[in-house]
């Protein structure tokens, strides 16, 4: 006679399952969590303070003039938005092949971080990005040599200037993304120089050279006019350049770190996080925002779910900071 199937089938001890029955339960041993603290908004500023200007290839992001810039953050801070990074537009006449504009205390991010800080003081945490290309009439993040190619040193100079123009205006924090080697200390030494020992720098310490940037660089007018930025910006290949990176960064006198851009690159992002002593910041950049708008717009993704898991990823891959441009929504919609 056949013994009965159940009778003999070995029962699992193990059942984690049991941890996923409702969702207060699931709550209860969830171990990733991004808090609102953690993210934080980008913004492409005009240098017309009543202007505004959608970009097409971001659906819902738009170039903000101070004026409507005020409106935007004030609104961002109810919902817990509270630190921000700005992205300056100058007026197309005023760009040079140096860059000059970028340095200006007339410029664009200058008298918008001036208006913030009158408006908001230091409930709201201010980073700039420190970089070339979109001040210079090239679109290079540095200044060019007679060859046409990016002037590591001589480019170290503008860089400078236009961080400590940023600190002056009363940013807390300045983000060089530029890629030229042992700009962090240049930095570092002008700040503290020039008196401000307190403004902190997040170092775009592991920026690749990637496809993912499009949507950016229609946003913030900085594509190169000839050539790439290979020969700066890091090769998607490599992970231990990135180490390297990182580490020199850390030694340069970087406060924060970035790795740039996040999704394609959780396992360098981990270990980083995994080996550096100072926060981690991961960029969710603008082409892995406009792909997943463009596959929702087709009815093809769920957004809310697909930014949370996102955001989950990056989180639980070691990011301490997530620079997302899908931070308003996620808070506003409770996604997370």
């Amino acid at each position: 006679m056949a013994r009965r199937l159940d009778s003999i089938a070995p029962r699992p001890i193990h059942r984690p399952r049991r941890l996923r029955t409702s969702h207060v339960l699931r709550e209860l041993v969830a171990e990733t969590y991004v808090p609102a603290s953690s993210l934080v908004q980008p913004h492409f500023v005009l240098p017309q303070p009543q202007d505004r200007q959608a970009i097409e290839s971001m659906p819902g992001i738009e170039r903000l003039g101070e004026e409507h810039l005020l409106r935007r953050v004030e609104a961002d801070l109810e919902l817990g938005l509270r630190s921000i990074l700005l992205f300056g537009l100058p007026e197309p006449a005023k760009k040079d092949p140096r860059g000059t504009a970028a340095a200006a205390p007339d410029g664009a991010v200058q008298k918008a971080i001036r208006r913030l800080r009158a408006a908001f003081g230091h409930d709201l945490v201010l980073i700039t990005d420190v970089c070339l290309c979109g001040f210079t009439d090239h679109g290079h993040c540095g200044v060019l040599d007679r060859a046409g190619e990016v002037d590591n040193d001589a480019s170290l100079a503008p860089l400078a200037a236009t961080a400590v123009s940023h600190a002056a205006a009363g940013a807390d924090v300045v983000a060089p993304s530029d890629m030229m080697d042992g700009r962090v200390a240049v930095l570092r030494t002008a700040l503290d120089q020039a008196g401000f020992t307190s403004t902190g720098i997040l170092s775009y310490a592991v920026k690749y050279a990637s496809a993912y940037y499009g949507p950016f660089r229609d946003a913030a007018d900085s594509a190169p006019g000839r050539g790439d930025r290979r020969g700066y910006q890091m090769d998607p290949r490599n992970v231990r350049e990135a180490i390297r990176e990182a580490d020199l960064d850390h030694d340069e006198g970087a406060d924060l770190l970035m790795v740039k851009p996040a999704l394609p690159y959780l396992d360098v992002l981990w270990r980083v996080a995994e080996r550096s002593r100072l926060p981690v910041a991961a960029y969710n950049v603008s082409g892995e925002y406009s792909a997943v708008k463009a596959a929702v717009a087709r009815g093809w993704l769920d957004e809310a779910a697909v930014v949370r898991e996102n955001l989950h990823a990056l989180r639980r891959a070691g990011a301490d900071v997530i620079i997302t441009y899908h931070g308003r929504e996620a808070l506003a919609g409770d996604w997370l």
